[in-house]
């Protein structure tokens, strides 16, 4: 993984984090792209941060300062995103938003450093879908009807790429260990749940040249849930 260059959106969101660390540890250039900024980036990653990644121009420009530090950019991790639990009654429906935040930023994102994925000789992106989105339960439809539109946008555009070098994959988490989610079910027993470091060897292993025969899969990561 020396000397491959890795872009992650949200970087600093829990899982976000545990990608940049793995990452960083073996060995990749690591570059974060996130709306907010953080209160220090871990030694070695470029922060570009400040963008609105459903903004094409906005992922356009900060891919392009990825490119101009790194020299090449190898893969993608999508992992800026949203959730929110709402019936399809509610009085300020959250659909556009999570179509916004899921799907459109996968989106530009992707779209915008195709050529360099194209130019490496191992390109790579990794979606984040949701194992919630194969079926969702009540209070689940934006959040899911916008994962299910990763998931398609994931198995497009791998066939779209057959005849070069990128893969496009997705992880399919079901819940994720994170402080927000311990306080949103304080009765869980949140071991069963999917750890963000494992979470993140998932990611990275899709991300990495190891992985040149996978694309166009929907990964369930789901730990005991």
């Amino acid at each position: 993984m020396t000397n491959r260059t890795l872009v992650v959106t949200g970087g600093h969101g829990i899982l976000g984090q545990s990608v940049v660390r793995a990452a960083l540890a073996q060995g990749l250039n690591v570059a974060i792209i996130d709306h907010a900024a953080g209160e220090s980036a871990p030694d070695g990653a470029l922060e570009v941060s400040g963008v609105d990644l459903t903004d094409p121009a906005a992922a356009q420009a900060a891919i392009d300062k990825v490119a101009g530090q790194f020299g090449a950019i190898d893969a993608i991790a999508n992992i800026a995103g949203g959730f929110v639990w709402q019936t399809v009654d509610d009085a300020k429906p959250a659909w556009d938003r999570m179509f916004a935040l899921n799907l459109t930023t996968a989106l530009n994102t992707s779209r915008a450093a195709l050529p360099h994925l194209k130019a490496s000789a191992e390109g790579r992106i990794v979606n984040v879908g949701a194992a919630g989105a194969q079926k969702a339960d009540a209070g689940m439809g934006p959040y899911g009807a916008s994962k299910a539109a990763v998931h398609r946008l994931t198995e497009a555009l791998a066939q779209e790429l057959k005849d070069t070098f990128v893969t496009v994959n997705a992880v399919l988490p079901s819940i994720i260990d994170t402080p927000q989610n311990r306080k949103d079910m304080p009765d869980a027993d949140p071991a069963r749940w999917v750890a963000p470091d494992d979470l993140a060897q998932v990611i990275l292993f899709l991300a990495s040249p190891a992985a040149r025969a996978v694309t166009g899969a929907l990964v369930p990561v789901t730990g005991r849930v």
